[in-house]
């Protein structure tokens, strides 16, 4: 399964590309435009008003899934050991942790009825890549049990 270090080295790139894509269009009233919320604009908000949340939020946004695509590429090539991969599967799953919090804010806000959210590629852009990034360890994990 060579093709998996390939799609894993792809994440690199996806990930920065999904950080700056609009997540979700959120507007106070349906009459003016609607503000495009990126995961790095959110970040910027979330600095300047609660620094220990933003902290959280970063590590689980950028670090955790990124970090896990680094380690993961360096047990594909074999720089780094099989017996990391258990390690690498808990950062995934800190990386899931986001697309939850991100799906839960817009149910809130859709909820209360006041504004106007719309989802936005960036969100299935950022979907994509924890999702792939988990199935691509899945199957090391399954490799390393053969």
């Amino acid at each position: 399964m060579a093709w998996l270090k390939w799609i894993n080295l792809a994440l690199l790139v996806l990930y920065p590309v999904s950080w700056a894509a609009p997540l979700m269009r959120a507007g106070l009233l349906p009459l003016f435009g609607l503000s495009e919320i990126s995961v790095l604009t959110g970040l910027q908000a979330l600095w300047s008003t609660d620094i220990l949340l933003a902290l959280i939020v970063t590590v689980f946004a950028l670090f955790a899934p990124y970090v896990k695509t680094i380690g993961l590429a360096l047990v594909q090539f074999d720089f780094l050991k099989r017996t990391a991969l258990p390690v690498l599967s808990v950062l995934g799953k800190l990386a899931m942790a986001d697309i939850f919090l991100i799906a839960l804010y817009i149910t809130i806000v859709k909820g209360i009825g006041i504004g106007r959210i719309e989802t936005a590629w960036g969100l299935y852009l950022f979907t994509a890549c924890i999702l792939a990034s988990l199935l691509i360890s899945l199957a090391e994990m399954g490799q390393t049990r053969d």
